[in-house]
């Protein structure tokens, strides 16, 4: 099997518990889906690099969290990165797969050659929010941009916003074999301890910036454990985690047969966009006549290009704002 073929397990999510050390985890794999997501726009190679990290992370943080609705991963930056957002809708049945889309705003003429992708965000922060629906109040925990990677920003958002110990192992790239076009490789573990109490940190952390490390977080046992299965990670190779011979349950158990893994059912997950005709009306809803016709073009059009997949809209402006003439149907 070369590794251009798809695989039973490429766009899954497997949950899985350690249950000799009291610690959870996800493994993912983005393959197709992350084939889809670069596929919308075209992006330099270091972009690209970003998007994928964080794509993955989202998998991994969207399925450890029972939602139905939507969680977010945003990266603001004062670099040529300006914006990195993802966001991955939950089932809303079961049985049904997750949906994954992303995108980045950027400045072309500020990427110099050779700089590491994340050195491309510069000053900023990092956010994950979470919708638990279209009428509440999403929750909102940031942390700002350090550590050398997206990874290390999540784990440090773990540690400060909710107190969890957490770790990542991400592997990503475009692999091309002969005969078949090149296609997005992605795969990643998430470990997270398994929370006992609510811990409280009275000083400053040990991370960077007098940010929580996971060491500030557990006591003398749970560390142990937290520093033993870490060091088992440390043994994964990029092939495991994105080649065609090793499973996610198989890799568990290469990884971590000591600890007593358990695993749940897997998720799938797809593409997927919600935008819409009525979803663009909507946004523009909030602006008066005199707002909209700013917007329109000389040919007496309204448009708006989705940023996740790049779908086209285009509307007459007397239907559009809270003082339309028009209803939308009477569009030609």
């Amino acid at each position: 099997m070369t590794l251009g073929t798809r695989i039973a397990w490429d766009d899954t999510v497997l949950p899985f518990q350690l249950d000799a050390s009291d610690i959870r985890g996800r493994v993912a794999r983005l393959d197709g889906v992350l084939d889809e997501v670069l596929a919308q726009h075209d992006y330099p190679a270091p972009i690209e690099a970003l998007v994928a990290e964080m794509a993955l992370l989202t998998a991994l943080i969207g399925q450890s969290i029972k939602l139905r609705w939507k969680l977010s991963l945003q990266v603001r930056g004062n670099g040529p990165a300006r914006i990195i957002a993802t966001d991955y809708y939950g089932p809303t049945e079961d049985g049904q797969p997750a949906r994954i889309r992303a995108y980045a705003s950027f400045d072309p003429d500020r990427i110099a050659e050779g700089v590491a992708p994340f050195e491309l965000i510069g000053k900023g922060y990092f956010a994950i929010l979470i919708h638990q629906g279209e009428d509440m109040t999403p929750y909102q925990g940031i942390t700002p941009i350090a550590g050398g990677s997206l990874t290390t920003c999540a784990e440090t958002y773990f540690a400060q916003s909710e107190q969890l110990p957490t770790r990542f192992s991400l592997t990503h790239g475009r692999s091309q074999v002969p005969g078949e076009d090149a296609s997005w490789r992605a795969g990643g573990i998430m470990l997270q301890h398994m929370p006992k109490a609510s811990p409280h940190v009275e000083d400053g952390g040990s991370g960077e910036d007098g940010l929580l490390d996971a060491a500030d977080i557990l006591d003398a046992d749970e560390s142990e454990n937290w520093s033993r299965v870490n060091l088992l990670l440390d043994t994964v190779e990029e092939l495991e985690l994105i080649g065609p011979s090793v499973s996610p349950s198989e890799l568990l158990v290469r990884l971590f047969h000591e600890e007593k893994p358990r695993v749940f059912d897997p998720q799938s997950v797809q593409f997927g966009c919600t935008c819409s005709d009525d979803r663009v009306r909507q946004s523009l809803s909030i602006y008066s006549a005199k707002d909209i016709e700013t917007m329109t073009r000389d040919d007496g059009t309204v448009t708006a290009d989705c940023q996740f997949c790049g779908a086209h809209y285009s509307f007459d402006p007397k239907t559009l704002g809270f003082e339309a003439e028009d209803a939308p149907d009477a569009e030609a």
